[in-house]
């Protein structure tokens, strides 16, 4: 049986993206008969990242990295994050054969949003990081399209899926909101452009689900919104399905499982044509994508829940185990 390990900074209790991806691929790649090993913060003494006490940051030693990896024995290796595990993990792996990488986060943006640090330095970083590896896995064709523009190579196409029994439009609502319900699930953080949404002069209500560093200060400059903090499984469900249009402001996304979730759940999603939701939505009658966000919002109202369901079920974890397989078979050359 193949042994897969996935190496990554973001893992349990963090609530993201990619945590998510990662659990479902494991979850699905089991189905394939591939062992998983985890490699995460969990192993190790952490600290806090600042700004993002969720995050935890593994302080550790290469040695013991190296160390951690042999034990494992993996025939293949996936590294999901550039963060210090991820770093200490790049090395070890070339030294033994090499590994995969996937982009999942705009680094050089997030970075850029906090720091005067030009984004064509941490664009190089990123290109040193994964152009070493033997295939790099992006979210969408665009995604593949802009970075191999700024000189990234050898990327492979590892779409995402949604739990389509989990998210569905028949839940009861759990709250009692003028309608119509703008909705948005995210992390409250300044790289995520929330606020665009908050700011927005829309009629009904604005259903705002999600944790992070800057959700005490919208709650006070955003009291006519209502925030629920982080929720997850069927209560997060249920606040999806009480949403008349998603609004999905974020720029910097590589994919937005939210999008998914959202549409899942009978919802209709406005976004920016920006890459994930263009290439999830455009094309489809599942919302619409516009510079003008608020005028995209606005034009959800009149589209269908049952049209965005519809989309929503083209996205399955099965077939995006499938994809990762494939394209870690290709990039390690091997045949099944």
């Amino acid at each position: 049986m193949p042994k897969l390990l996935i190496v990554t900074d973001a893992w349990r209790p963090q609530i993201n993206g990619v945590v998510r991806s990662i659990e479902n691929l494991v979850r699905e790649l089991e189905q394939f008969d591939i062992k998983i090993d985890i490699l995460s913060p969990a192993e190790f003494f952490t600290v806090p990242l600042p700004g993002y006490p969720e995050i935890r940051l593994a302080l550790t030693t290469p040695w013991r990295v190296a160390r951690r990896i042999e034990a494992s024995a993996p025939d293949f290796i996936q590294i999901a994050t550039e963060g210090p595990l991820g770093l200490l993990a790049r090395r070890a792996a070339l030294k033994r054969g090499g590994f995969t990488s996937s982009y999942h986060t705009r680094f050089p943006e997030y970075v850029s949003a906090r720091f005067p640090i030009p984004e064509s330095w941490l664009y190089s970083f990123m290109r040193w990081f994964h152009n070493a590896g033997l295939g790099c896995m992006v979210a969408t064709e665009s995604l593949r399209k802009e970075l191999e523009a700024k000189g990234f190579s050898n990327l492979h196409i590892w779409s995402r899926g949604v739990n389509t029994e989990l998210f569905h439009p028949g839940y009861p609502a759990p709250l009692d909101l003028a309608k119509p319900v703008f909705l948005h699930v995210g992390r409250m953080a300044v790289e995520k452009n929330v606020e665009t949404f908050l700011a927005m002069d829309l009629p009904g209500s604005k259903l705002v689900v999600g944790d992070g560093p800057m959700l005490e200060d919208f709650r006070a400059r955003y009291p006519d919104a209502t925030f629920t903090g982080a929720k997850s499984g069927e209560e997060l469900a249920a606040l999806y399905a009480m949403g008349d249009v998603f609004v999905f402001p974020s720029l910097t996304d590589t994919f937005g499982l939210v999008v998914l979730e959202a549409m899942a759940s009978g919802v209709p999603v406005a976004a920016y044509p920006v890459t994930g939701p263009k290439d999830i939505i455009a094309g489809s009658a599942a919302g619409v994508v516009d510079t003008d966000l608020r005028k995209a919002a606005l034009a959800c109202l009149d589209l269908s829940g049952d049209a965005a369901r519809a989309r929503a079920l083209d996205f399955s974890w099965a077939a995006c185990a499938q994809q990762f397989l494939e394209a870690t078979y290709e990039s390690y050359g091997n045949t099944r």
